[in-house]
């Protein structure tokens, strides 16, 4: 099987090339480095995936149409990873334009580029952001998604919504995966996982935003990619998917769990709540194992614990 994989060098992205290219599939990765993060560590993510002889590296973007009609022109691939975009609720909210246009635009591209040449599953990154702040919880599919409190989230939904447009239209098979604050390692360094251990192992305050009762479903990586993959195979017509452990934790409580994993005490310093963040995310993942057959596998500690082994070797020797 031929996959073209956007988001290729990110966290979620290099995980799933590399585990499509460990059961033999054919893996064009596509991604533009920004800097939303140090570029050095997407390069660093694809290291492995590029010693593998099935692997081809695109550096570009994908609001770049002509990039996009040149490389599936050239691939012919048999099914998309969509997992490119500009993530993060809280800069969203000082950049809604540059949300837009890459998500938005970004996605109308890639779809564009599966109608012309058709492909027979379109499987795309959307998030638990597209719940809100007043849905019940845990979080069901078809709950109402029309009061995204962020602009990230707001970009998420259009995504969802434009990938049904062309289901309708053309009969091209989608897949929204809305992930659960996805951690592990390569994690990305502006989230709570890597936050939260970085600050703790070398002394520094910890930020804590809010009052600590603030729940998240954390979802290990692994477990992500066992679903994308699925949803990759399954080729289902049109469909959103919860990924997520299907669990919670509190943020005090998650900060107590990195505390005895890493084996030193925080410097907690209290701020406010920041705008756009939600007070809880938990999945009901029973669409996910009905159809995908998923089945998370890894609670948060043992989560965090390999989290932690990696960022010792990975991350802290760089410091």
């Amino acid at each position: 099987m031929k996959v073209l994989v956007t988001g290729a060098a990110g966290f979620i992205g290099s995980h799933v090339v590399e585990a499509l290219l460990q059961r033999g599939d054919t893996v064009v990765g596509l991604d533009n480095f920004n800097d939303y993060y140090d570029p050095g560590r997407k390069r660093a993510n694809i290291q492995e995936a590029l010693r593998n002889s099935a692997y081809r590296m695109v550096e570009g973007d994908i609001r770049d149409a002509g990039l996009l009609e040149e490389t599936f022109e050239s691939h012919r691939f048999e099914k998309v990873c969509h997992i490119a975009a500009m993530a993060g609720v809280r800069f969203s909210i000082e950049n809604p334009d540059l949300y837009e246009s890459v998500n938005v635009r970004g996605t109308l591209n890639l779809l564009e580029e599966a109608r012309k040449h058709p492909v027979r599953a379109f499987v795309f990154a959307s998030s638990s952001s597209v719940y809100g702040a007043s849905n019940p919880v845990p979080f069901r599919e078809d709950a109402d998604v029309t009061q995204p409190i962020s602009p990230y989230a707001a970009t998420k939904v259009a995504k969802e919504v434009l990938a049904y447009t062309y289901h309708h239209l053309y009969g091209l098979n989608c897949t929204g995966l809305r992930f659960f604050t996805v951690y592990g390692p390569r994690g990305r360094p502006d989230m709570a996982p890597y936050l939260f251990t970085k600050w703790i192992s070398e002394g520094h305050p910890l930020r804590q935003f809010g009052d600590g009762t603030s729940r998240r479903d954390y979802t290990y990586i692994d477990d992500i990619v066992a679903g994308v993959v699925a949803a990759l195979d399954a080729e289902l017509p049109y469909e959103v998917i919860n990924l997520g452990r299907g669990e919670t934790i509190s943020l005090s409580d998650f900060i107590r769990l990195v505390e005895e994993v890493v084996g030193t005490e925080a410097n907690i310093v209290r701020e406010p709540t920041k705008p756009g963040d939600v007070p809880i995310t938990h999945a009901d993942i029973s669409k996910a194992r009905k159809l995908l057959g998923y089945d998370p596998q890894v609670p948060v500690r043992e989560g965090m614990e390999r989290f932690w082994a990696w960022y010792q070797e990975a991350v802290a020797p760089t410091k």
